[in-house]
């Protein structure tokens, strides 16, 4: 799958890029495996705005993935790929031996018709899934458990992976793309190979409509507005409100720390890089 052009037929043409989907399944999702969303228009239960530039959209069904790879040491083939429209990553339907059904995240260079396995004693390939303690060293991973038994919560979307650098102890040492280097539990679960659809970062959306199909609503610029609107707002010709920037609350905007401490902050080796500004 790569990446699809058109002919600037019309202004928002000329400067789209999208992703080829021709391969992936074509039909509905699974029916069973799906279920209704509630949108809330970034409003809370007062009808009160708290998240902006959230509206609109278009509806669809929520598909239940399997983060948990509950199916142990049971043989399961790939039946389709497809697109969900929940995550940036494909999706895999799984067939097991008993004839039920799951979803899976998609890694890159599964085939329809391959087999995939999770448990112990697993071969080590792209899709099987077993704990960290039963990887080799220098494997790249993704959907990989930050608490044994919670749940795939690293490394699901489009393209991302992690690399199992070694072990010490009961943890096991793992780098994120952020560059963060951690210590996670080596009974946690983790699934071989990077997740599919590495072409998402390629995308241009070429109009604002694709956006708005996306929930996506219209933002407007703090030196657009009047003082009393924004603290980058006001002045005469096109200032930048003559401070660093902000939020419209005054939070600072150029990499002022707000992470909470939490408990695992000791299983942090190597904080992540610091963005380019």
């Amino acid at each position: 799958m790569g990446l699809k052009k058109f002919k600037p037929y019309t202004k928002s043409t000329r400067g789209t890029v999208v992703i080829d989907k021709s391969s992936l399944w074509k039909g509905t999702p699974y029916k069973p495996l799906t279920k209704g969303q509630n949108f809330t228009g970034g409003r809370n239960n007062y009808g009160r705005i708290t998240s902006r530039h959230i509206g609109g959209g278009s509806k669809h069904k929520y598909r239940i993935i399997d983060f948990y790879r509950k199916k142990k040491n049971i043989t399961a083939t790939v039946d389709r790929i497809e697109y969900d429209p929940n995550r940036t990553a494909y999706i895999a339907l799984l067939t097991y031996k008993d004839n039920e059904k799951s979803y899976i995240i998609c890694p890159q260079g599964l085939k329809v018709g391959d087999k995939v396995e999770a448990g112990k004693n697993v071969e080590i390939k792209t899709g099987n899934s077993l704990s960290l303690s039963d990887i080799p060293p220098g494997t790249s991973l993704h959907n990989v458990e930050l608490i044994p038994g919670n749940g795939a919560k690293l490394a699901r979307s489009a393209g991302s992976s992690v690399t199992l650098s070694g072990y010490d102890g009961e943890y096991a040492i793992i780098k994120l793309s952020s560059g963060e280097t951690r210590k996670v539990s080596s009974k946690c679960i983790a699934t071989i190979g990077v997740v599919s659809n590495p072409d998402q970062k390629n995308i241009k959306i070429g109009k604002a409509g694709r956006n708005r199909w996306r929930g996506k609503r219209p933002q407007t610029r703090g030196v657009a507005m009047n003082p009393v609107d924004h603290p980058h707002g006001g002045g005469e010709g096109k200032t930048s409100g003559g401070r660093s920037p902000v939020s419209p609350w005054g939070q600072s905007a150029k990499g002022l720390k707000t992470r909470k401490p939490k408990r695992s902050d000791k299983l942090i080796i190597t904080r992540r890089k610091k963005r380019n500004r």
